[in-house]
């Protein structure tokens, strides 16, 4: 049996300044290979490469990946300010409807980081661009200096709600997490049910309300080393699931 084919969403880059790529961390094509068992495809973030129908006949699931630029607040009816930091419009428009079409017709999707906040967007939810502002939050940012191992390392736990899907895929109530963002949910989009907090009552793992397919999101990054962390390993092995057409709870 042919392993499945998952579209993991490519970031905007630019090499020695001046040559734009797209692109995407090996870690997230190992833990989709390792973990689902299942090949992955660099999607360009370029909305005139191909139309979401398009891109989900090719895949069998897809990855929103973490992204540095954040989700134009245009598209949540905010006005831009300095805190939003940069954006990429094009990644913008090629994953909100992908998103929405994912969920339409059942395909598994997994989002991470920006890929857990552009989840929220497209079904109408907002961003607080920078959550370390608000009181009784702490930092969730990325250290600024140091090590990727140092980057990378847990940093705060998260509880999960009782019965929840993700305690039923995590098989606990409460995991140690990465922490590698600056914004945050604000207001919740229409069938986004949050299932996790951070300590400081920061959203960090939500599912969308009646969708046919896997659809769940987290605020941290699982494909850090994630063949050798369990909680990570659970969360790829449930798409790997889904992708396949099982049950993954």
């Amino acid at each position: 049996m042919a392993r499945p084919l998952v579209g993991i969403i490519g970031n905007y880059y630019l090499v020695n300044d001046d040559y734009p790529v797209q692109a995407s961390g090996e870690m997230n094509i190992e833990a989709v290979s390792d973990l689902c068992d299942a090949i992955s495809l660099i999607i360009p973030s370029l909305p005139n490469n191909a139309q979401p129908e398009e891109l989900a006949k090719i895949c069998d699931g897809f990855v929103f990946t973490g992204g540095r630029p954040n989700v134009h607040p245009k598209f949540y009816g905010h006005k831009e300010t300095e805190a939003h930091g940069i954006f990429d419009l094009n990644r913008d428009a090629v994953t909100l409807p992908l998103i929405r079409h994912c969920v339409e017709i059942g395909k598994p999707i997994l989002g991470i980081c920006r890929g857990f906040q552009e989840f929220n967007v497209a079904f109408g939810g907002t961003l607080h661009p920078e959550i370390r502002e608000l009181p009784g939050r702490i930092n969730h940012r990325m250290p600024p200096e140091g090590t990727l191992d140092e980057k990378f390392a847990t940093r705060h736990s998260i509880d999960l709600v009782a019965n929840s899907v993700f305690s039923k895929v995590l098989k606990t109530s409460n995991v140690m997490v990465n922490s590698l963002h600056g914004q945050g949910i604000d207001e919740l989009g229409a069938r986004i049910v949050l299932d996790g907090f951070a300590s400081d009552g920061t959203p960090e793992a939500l599912y969308i309300r009646d969708a046919k397919g896997f659809s769940l999101a987290v605020q941290w990054h699982p494909e850090w080393q994630a063949k050798s962390d369990p909680v990570s390993a659970l969360i790829f092995e449930a798409f790997g699931k889904a992708l396949r057409g099982k049950n993954f709870v």
